[in-house]
């Protein structure tokens, strides 16, 4: 194979990238962290124009979570540092030198990720991806083991494609930290490629929500799952939803009902009904203004709602009835009463028969 030369036709400015960054530190770094930080450096030049962690995240179209998480990973390699305020607000980064960084056991196999990975977001509750503490020579390790190596096979089958360090990372992840077995991970790419879902990132989303709600076999996804899937469907119907997804804020609404609320579809599908038929539209704040409002009043099914309806058409009625007889009893009481002197008018029938 021949070598290939590189030139440029001169080009009008430049950001300096240093050696040692290219070499030690981008191979193991995730591509959107490289992104941030090579921003980063050619924001450097731009001293007179603002930056703000939401300036960053609309350019890359990313999330203030994604800027916050990729400013911590480079700070833990010791390429950045963060300042931040009393109210843990970001104040500064500082950008270090990558030769005098603090890096000496970067890239080392026989080191714990678990001891190198996690460490608190700024200003958010939520934690780095371990994945990202993966060095080369650990993946390399992990994808000696028969199991991981069935992994990536039926991951590759599945997206019809080779899968990069970037992937293998993700997937590792799953099997390594969140404990996940080959069969569940099989479980988890096959359900989201058959809903549309290829991304990886999406997968990952979507194993991280198992693994807060304690799901650690097939049998337990395959559950959550239906459960997910009838109750988003029931809502797209009973509102008339076609041709789109629902968004994830309509999702939240619906497993709200379906889970915290614990309603069965007719009494959600009932509430959607009222909410068309009062707003004419499909007003997911307004349905669940009915829905939490019976589950205060401690509504099981529709029965429950009938009764609801029927004591609350009964106090409005009697209020009706009780404003309506003030209303006469207030006619009656503010007729202005005549005065007579009764002496005087007898006085005058005496003088007119006279």
């Amino acid at each position: 194979m021949s070598n290939i030369k590189l030139s440029s036709n001169g080009l009008p400015s430049f950001t300096c990238v240093p050696n040692i960054f290219i070499d030690k530190y981008m191979t193991n770094a995730n591509g959107e962290y490289i992104k941030i930080y090579l921003y980063l450096l050619r924001f450097m030049e731009k001293e007179d124009q603002a930056f703000s962690i939401q300036h960053l995240a609309d350019i890359f179209e990313y999330t203030e979570k994604d800027v916050l998480r990729a400013l911590s990973y480079w700070e833990k390699q010791n390429l950045i540092g963060l300042e931040f305020d009393s109210a843990d607000n970001l104040t500064n980064i500082l950008l270090k030198n990558p030769c005098q960084a603090d890096s000496c056991d970067l890239g080392n196999p026989q080191k714990n990720f678990k001891e190198d990975s996690v460490k608190e977001e700024a200003g958010s509750g939520e934690t780095l991806n371990q994945k990202d503490a993966y060095t080369l020579e650990q993946v390399e390790q992990f994808q000696d083991d028969e199991a991981v190596q069935e992994i990536l096979f039926i991951t590759e089958n599945y997206l019809g494609r080779t899968l990069n360090t970037t992937d293998i990372r993700t997937i590792l992840y799953w099997y390594d930290g969140l404990k996940f077995s080959t069969e569940l991970i099989e479980y988890l790419i096959e359900t989201c490629i058959s809903n549309g879902h290829t991304s990886l990132r999406y997968m990952e989303k979507i194993a991280l929500s198992w693994t807060e709600k304690g799901i650690t076999t097939v049998s337990e996804a395959r559950a959550a799952h239906a459960m997910h899937s009838q109750c988003v469907y029931g809502v797209m119907n009973a509102f008339g939803i076609s041709g789109r997804n629902l968004i994830a804020n309509e999702t939240a609404f619906a497993e709200k009902w379906a889970k915290e609320y614990a309603f069965s579809m007719d009494i959600i599908k009932e509430a959607c009904r009222r909410t068309i038929s009062a707003t004419g539209k499909a007003s997911f704040e307004y349905a669940d203004t009915i829905l939490t409002n019976w589950h205060k009043n401690h509504v099981h099914n529709l029965e429950d709602v009938v009764k609801l309806d029927t004591a609350r058409k009964g106090k409005t009625s009697g209020k009706t009835r009780e404003a309506s007889e003030n209303a006469q009893s207030s006619r009656f009481h503010n007729f202005p009463q005549r005065t007579y002197n009764y002496d005087k008018l007898e006085q005058q029938l005496l003088n007119t028969t006279s």
